[in-house]
């Protein structure tokens, strides 16, 4: 990354999802995932020439290309919905943005050839070159396979960068943030402590006019670690049983003191767009005083609570020898009753 001061307009693309939970096999299903791309691809291009050439990075919605599962099994899922690492889904998207000369981020259910039978929720970032930077998989889910439920083998293949990885690009230090993983403080935490500078949050969540969990915590984990956040929420589910509207706008850029710079409303938009200004972010982070959170971390205070108790355990998807486990997805709201449970025994809960 150059180490000149540098400012730049970030997107939030407010996108709707076309789910393909209806579509009746693996074929129309990677049919309509393609329609989508090339749809997006059109938005975009078209998002740049109205908002100026500055534009550098572009933020997609969660599981964009396909909507969440409604009762698939795991297998089932990944056939039909996840995307290979190396697949035509990525060379695709690799193409808007290099045809559009941005970073083009967001969020898909992806395949690892280590793990057969499960996906994981993978967050990736591809340069204007085409070069995928950024793969981070979700660390935190309610109901699908995450790397803490095969802890001990994803750590072994890809180690601790491979679990918080940040992206050091000529747009700044860029790390991603899953959905509903804005709750969890821990995970921005850990990802500015390795240098993030613009956290990168695809989601679709909840459309309101009142503040949500979701819509405070962004505001939250841009000011307790002094970093930008761009969050881009779906414009709505198309084809799903879910009414269309419940999951939009939302979309919005909160800059690293927590004040929110543009927001969408609802429906497809291109209204979350605003400067990206690192040369003040990175002068904020290096000056002394009362603001500077980031450099008032008194981390040690915190490890013995933090290591000495787990509450969710790991490696729940790993048997005996290491192989994979493929679960029914009742399995995680089993784990997490049994978690309660065992809170509950201990009088924390």
């Amino acid at each position: 990354m150059t180490t000149n001061d540098t400012a730049y307009r970030a997107l939030a693309l407010q996108s709707a999802c076309h789910a393909i939970n209806k579509c009746p096999d693996a074929a129309s299903a990677r049919a309509r995932m393609a329609a989508s791309i090339e749809r997006i691809g059109r938005q975009v291009r078209a998002a740049k020439g109205f908002l100026g050439p500055d534009v550098r990075l572009v933020v997609l919605p969660e599981y964009f290309l396909t909507g969440y599962p409604l009762g698939e099994s795991l297998p089932a899922w990944a056939a039909k919905a996840a995307l290979a690492p190396e697949g035509h889904e990525y060379e695709a998207l690799a193409r808007i943005a290099q045809d559009n000369a941005v970073h083009l981020a967001g969020n898909a259910y992806e395949t690892d050839g280590a793990f057969p039978g499960i996906y994981f929720q993978a967050s990736f970032v591809i340069d204007p070159a085409g070069a995928t930077v950024l793969r981070y998989r979700r660390l935190v889910s309610m109901f699908a396979p995450t790397p803490h439920d095969v802890w001990d083998r994803y750590l072994d293949l890809y180690g601790l960068e491979g679990v918080f990885p940040v992206a050091s690009t000529a747009i700044g230090r860029l790390a991603a943030i899953a959905s509903e993983e804005i709750l969890y403080p821990e995970i921005a935490r850990a990802l500015a402590l390795r240098g993030a500078e613009v956290f990168l949050h695809s989601t679709s969540e909840v459309g309101s006019p009142r503040l949500t969990p979701k819509d405070i915590a962004k505001r939250a984990r841009a000011l307790e670690n002094l970093a930008y956040v761009v969050s881009a929420n779906s414009a709505g589910f198309i084809d799903s049983d879910l009414p269309a509207n419940s999951t939009d706008g939302m979309s919005k850029i909160v800059d690293f003191l927590g004040e929110v710079r543009a927001e969408a409303g609802y429906g497809e938009s291109s209204v979350a767009c605003a400067e990206i200004d690192l040369a003040a972010l990175r002068r904020f982070r290096r000056r002394p005083g009362m603001g500077n959170l980031l450099s008032r971390q008194r981390l040690e205070l915190f490890a013995a609570v933090y290591g000495g108790a787990p509450v969710y355990p790991a490696n729940t998807l790993l048997d005996a020898n290491g192989a994979v486990v493929v679960p029914e997805r009742s399995h995680f709201l089993e784990t997490q009753r049994r978690v309660i449970e065992r809170l509950a025994g201990l009088g924390l809960v």
